[in-house]
C-alpha cells in the first residue's frame, strides 16, 4: 500500500519508537542490482554504472571539498520519485537495515567523486518528522527534502534555502472512479457534486483551495490513513489524495479489490505550484556549504537527467533497499517502472520555464507563499522567494533535451 508522507494512523504509532532508534545497527554491503527486479536476498549483482545519457564533468572530485559523507535526508521510504539521489549511489553501496540508510560512493556519470553519500529514510524512520525539523535536530545531515509550504510553514523555527529542484511539478493528486463521476474533470468539478475529498490532515493545499473557495470546508475530511480500504469500501463515491507516480498503477494493478482505472488532477494543475522534495540546506550553513554545493548540485541535476532517461539502475537499487529493510513500506518493480516512466510522461522531472533542469522560478515560489498568506497561514513579513530559495549553484546548461 502507498502510505507515505504523513502520520498513518494504525501502523505509525506502532512503529514510530522502533524506527527512530540510533541504537544498534546492522549493515550489509550490496553492489548495485544489474537487473531491474528485485533481489531474493541481500546479495546483488556487481555492476552499478550510471547509464552514459550525459558526460561527466572534468572534474567530479569531491574530496576535500564537500562532508564525507554527503548525508541526503529523504521524506520517506526509497521510492522512484527518489530517483536523482539513488542514482548518485555507485557500487558496493551499504544497506543500514536498522537506521534505515543506504551509503555507497557518490558517483556522478558513472564516475566517483572521491567521497561517499548517505541517504537517509524519513518517515517513520525519523518520527514522522519533516526533514526541515530533522535538519535542526541531526546536524550531521547536509540537505533534505523540503518542499515550499514546509518552508514557509517551519521558517521561524527551521529556515532553510533550496539550492536544487529534482522535481519540478509536484506529483500529488487527488483522485476518483471516473465511471461514478464521469463528468468530473477536476477538482472543482468534483466540489460541486459535493464529494467528500478524504486526505490526510494538516495538507497546506486544502486550505488553499478552501480560501479560494475551490472546495467548501465541510467537503474536506482529513481523516485519510493511507490505506486504500476506504475508497474501494465506498465504491469510489469520495475522492481521495494520492501520488500520480503510484497510486493509478496500484489501483489498478496491485489492488485486486478494485482493479480499474482511477481519474485525477494534480495538486500543481489545480492551482497550487509548490516544490516537493526539493533538496535543502540550514539557512547558516550556506557560506560553510558554498564551494560543496558549487560541485554538488549540477551533479544532482545530472542525476536526474540520467534517472529519468534511464531509471533501471536506481530503481534496483530503490527496490533492493526496501526489500533489506522488511518494513510496512512495500515497493515493487512494477510500481518503480509505472513511477520512472510517470515522472518523464507528466513532466515531473523536467526543465523549468527555460531549457534548465533544477532550477526554480521565483514568481512560482513567490505565488505559493502568497497564497498560503491568503489562506491564514503565519508567514513572516520577511520571507520571500528568495529567503528559501536560491539558483545560486545551479548549471543553466544542463537540461532535458
Amino acid at each position: 500500500m502507498k502510505l507515505r508522507k504523513a502520520a498513518i494512523a494504525a501502523v505509525a504509532l506502532a512503529l514510530v519508537a522502533a524506527a527512530c532508534s540510533d541504537d544498534d545497527t546492522e549493515s550489509t554491503t550490496t553492489a548495485a542490482p544489474a537487473s531491474t527486479e528485485a533481489p531474493a536476498s541481500t546479495e546483488a549483482p556487481a555492476s552499478t554504472e550510471a547509464p552514459a545519457s550525459t558526460e561527466a564533468p572534468v572534474d567530479v572530485s569531491l574530496k576535500d571539498v564537500c562532508p564525507d559523507p554527503l548525508v541526503i535526508q529523504t521524506d520517506w521510504f526509497p521510492e522512484a520519485e527518489h530517483g536523482a539521489m539513488y542514482e548518485l549511489v555507485g557500487e558496493g553501496y551499504t544497506v543500514d537495515v536498522e537506521k534505515k540508510v543506504v551509503t555507497g560512493p557518490l558517483v556522478t556519470g558513472g564516475v566517483d567523486t572521491g567521497i561517499k553519500i548517505e541517504v537517509r529514510t524519513g518517515g517513520p524512520a525519523i518520527g514522522f518528522a519533516a526533514p526541515s525539523a530533522q535538519l535542526y535536530t541531526d546536524s550531521s545531515i547536509h540537505l533534505g527534502y523540503v518542499s515550499t509550504d514546509d518552508a514557509v510553514n517551519s521558517y521561524s523555527k527551521a529556515a532553510t534555502i533550496a539550492v536544487v529542484a529534482p522535481l519540478e511539478i509536484n506529483p500529488q493528486m487527488i483522485m476518483w472512479d471516473p465511471a461514478t463521476y464521469p463528468e468530473a474533470k477536476t477538482i472543482e468539478d468534483l466540489a460541486k457534486l459535493g464529494v467528500t475529498f478524504n486526505v490526510f490532515g494538516g495538507q497546506t493545499y486544502t486550505d488553499v483551495f478552501v480560501k479560494q473557495g475551490k472546495i467548501p470546508a465541510d467537503l474536506v475530511d482529513p481523516s485519510y490513513d493511507g490505506s486504500p480500504q476506504r475508497f474501494i469500501a465506498s465504491g469510489g463515491k469520495i475522492a481521495q489524495q494520492g501520488f500520480v507516480s503510484a497510486e493509478p498503477y496500484q489501483y489498478e494493478k496491485e489492488f485486486a479489490e478494485w482493479g480499474k482505472p482511477v481519474a485525477y488532477q494534480l495538486i500543481h494543475d489545480a492551482g497550487f505550484q509548490i516544490y516537493s522534495q526539493p533538496l535543502a540546506i540550514r539557512a547558516a550553513d550556506k557560506a560553510t556549504l558554498d564551494g560543496c554545493l558549487k560541485k554538488f548540485v549540477p551533479m544532482v541535476q545530472k542525476a536526474a537527467v540520467d534517472y529519468v532517461g534511464s531509471p533501471a539502475r536506481a530503481n534496483a537499487i530503490i527496490i533492493d533497499a526496501v526489500a533489506q529493510y522488511k518494513d510496512f513500506w512495500v515497493y515493487g518493480q512494477g510500481v518503480a517502472d509505472f513511477s520512472g516512466a510517470k515522472q518523464k510522461e507528466l513532466g515531473l522531472v523536467g526543465n523549468g520555464p527555460d531549457a534548465t533542469l533544477g532550477n526554480f522560478d521565483l514568481a512560482r515560489v513567490q505565488t505559493a507563499i502568497d497564497q498560503m498568506k491568503e489562506a491564514g497561514f503565519e508567514v513572516p513579513a520577511e520571507l520571500t522567494a528568495e529567503t528559501i530559495v536560491t539558483n545560486e549553484y545551479i548549471d543553466p546548461s544542463i537540461g532535458l533535451s
